[in-house]
């Protein structure tokens, strides 16, 4: 025996103990780092899943639909709903590139000189000022690491939802759910104990009117604003009308975030031709934003579903950092769909309150 270990013979055994509190907490802190890698990667494809059911559902709406009205079997009207589909959107893709396709290489022509300009205007106020020096300058807003919205407004759509992959994704997924949605439906139905299957099959089927529901009334929104905005910005007088408007319809669908995201484009070009008219564009996108939240979104969801504002920014700001701008735009359709489970599922089930209503 080696004397220093007679002498000290807890000091190999401390050492040892230590080599393996110090592997176990290695082993847990990586198991945990791919666990939440694993939960990422799975919350991200869950993501990509919702927004194929968002595509997928009026598609199939739209084919049971024309189905009992003209007597056609469900394929044959899906493949007619979808065809229609697709040549409406092409039909409106050709027509805004040709409509404002020259509005939009002037945004990303005009686009620094507008940034300039903004900084200008700001180093005229002390808190402009202050906000230059501390680095917060307009084209941080215009910017988001190899992304640049502003020069990519042709392309908001894509960008949206995610990479090219990501929307290639999307579609297939939703080819597949507007095709067959009853063999997904019982897919999930049959993981359920017998004796839940039929609710669990309401639960699924108020979902999937919830969202539907939803979805209609947010173009409807949508379509409104983007209209609203064109008429205010051509009688204010701002040029390329035609595509800042189209940008405030579609990042509609983005509530919170969706109008600031709108409107800063659209100061930026006013402030070219002054102040005053910065200040008239600020009034009409607020005017907007006040239809948009107090008016369109109350008449739609009060037939649908009530989605507390609140609820519905902190969701956006949980899923927004997980998942980015998809989030952002899906964290209003996982909010309908936690609302209806809570409420069938919980208060309703296990509370016994048939009082609350989805």
């Amino acid at each position: 025996m080696n004397p220093n270990q007679a002498n000290h013979p807890n000091t190999y055994t401390a050492k040892q103990v230590f080599i393996q509190r110090a592997g176990i907490v290695l082993a847990l802190t990586l198991t945990a780092l791919l666990v939440l890698g694993l939960l990422g990667a799975a919350f991200d494809v869950l993501l990509l899943v919702l927004a194929a059911t968002l595509i997928a559902l009026p598609l199939r709406a739209g084919a049971n639909w024309l189905s009992k009205k003209t007597g056609w079997k469900e394929g044959i009207a899906l493949a007619i709903v979808a065809i229609l589909t697709l040549a409406l959107l092409v039909g409106m893709g050709w027509f805004m590139s040709y409509s404002i396709g020259g509005q939009i290489d002037q945004l990303k022509a005009m686009a620094p000189r507008a940034i300039q300009n903004a900084e200008a205007h700001l180093r005229q106020t002390p808190f402009g000022e202050w906000l230059l020096e501390n680095n917060v300058k307009p084209q941080r807003f215009l910017e988001g690491g190899s992304s640049r919205w502003l020069g990519k407004i042709s392309g908001v759509v894509s960008t949206t939802l995610g990479s090219l992959a990501n929307v290639y994704v999307i579609l297939f997924l939703a080819a597949f759910f507007a095709a067959e949605p009853n063999l997904y439906r019982q897919g999930i139905v049959l993981l359920v104990p017998k004796s839940g299957r039929k609710r669990a099959a309401e639960v699924l089927d108020q979902i999937g009117t919830t969202l539907r529901g939803w979805l209609m009334g947010k173009l409807f929104s949508m379509t409104v604003v983007g209209i609203l905005t064109y008429v205010g910005l051509r009688l204010l007088g701002i040029p390329m009308a035609g595509a800042l408007a189209l940008f405030a319809g579609l990042i509609t669908f983005i509530p919170n975030f969706g109008p600031l995201l709108a409107l800063l484009p659209a100061v930026l070009f006013a402030l070219l031709q002054g102040p005053q008219l910065a200040l008239y564009v600020l009034l009409l996108y607020t005017s907007i934003q006040f239809i948009e939240s107090n008016i369109l979104t109350p008449l739609v969801q009060q037939r649908i579903i009530s989605l507390p504002p609140a609820l519905v920014l902190i969701a956006q700001l949980i899923v927004g950092i997980f998942a980015g701008i998809l989030g952002l735009a899906l964290a209003t359709p996982i909010v309908a769909i936690v609302l209806v489970l809570v409420k069938m599922l919980y208060v309703q089930d296990v509370l016994k309150d048939d009082s609350v209503k989805v």
